[in-house]
């Protein structure tokens, strides 16, 4: 798991943004993952994504890199974020436009309105 765990640290560390997924962000495997990376990508938020299905070191290293059970798992600057429903939420409540004018991360702040009130 050391090697996973490098990686896994690596990866998170030279990424502004990353998502641990299943699939990649132009073909995500599962309904969490298309949501989060359907709303970065909506977004404009340039990301890395790292397919978990392709890894099962990664898979369940992530699990325990995190602490956190589910994938698919957000990264911003080196922080982890959240998942799905905590992605969700922070995108409606704009909390994560804040997160990402803390960190200096690039988005569309149009489309993330566009997506508040869609849902509003």
């Amino acid at each position: 798991m050391t090697d996973a765990k490098t990686r896994i640290d690596e990866t998170v560390k030279a990424n502004d943004v990353v998502l641990f997924m299943k699939g990649t962000k132009a073909m995500p495997q599962c309904g969490f993952s298309s949501r989060v990376a359907g709303v970065l990508n909506f977004m404009g938020i340039e990301f890395a994504d790292v397919n978990v299905l392709e890894d099962d070191g990664i898979r369940q290293g992530i699990k325990e890199y995190s602490d956190w059970p589910t994938i698919p798992q957000l990264y911003v600057k080196g922080e982890f974020v959240g998942g799905c429903d905590i992605i969700t939420e922070m995108t409606l409540s704009g909390e994560l436009d804040q997160l990402f004018d803390q960190h200096g991360v690039t988005y569309d702040k149009d489309a993330a309105e566009k997506i508040r009130e869609h849902n509003a």
